[in-house]
């Protein structure tokens, strides 16, 4: 998977096209990531014991990785992976070849 925690990616498909966000949470086994302020969701919650009162609660909810790209200038790329010198390997965007 080629977006990590932190990124900035633009939504690509769904009903939330068009919208741009950071990545909070990266789920690898099922290849879905979270991103703030998009793909939103109401859940109802119960009172509990301790006197908390129930109501409506908005979430993120995951989006399918296929769904998003990585930002750079405001534009959606695809990206690639190179290895330096030194023998780490870094993430490249395939738009303009620098290092993400």
């Amino acid at each position: 998977m080629k977006i990590k925690k932190g990124d900035d990616v633009v939504i690509i498909a769904g009903k939330d096209k068009g919208k741009a966000g950071k990545v909070i949470a990266v789920d690898r086994n099922r290849d879905r990531v979270t991103v703030e302020g998009a793909n939103l969701m109401k859940k109802n919650t119960k009172a509990d014991a301790q006197g908390k009162g129930g109501g409506v609660v908005t979430t993120e909810a995951p989006l399918h990785v296929s769904n998003v790209a990585l930002v750079e200038g405001g534009k959606p790329v695809r990206t690639g992976s190179q290895l330096k010198d030194d023998g780490t390997k870094v993430r490249i965007s395939r738009r303009s070849g620098k290092e993400i």
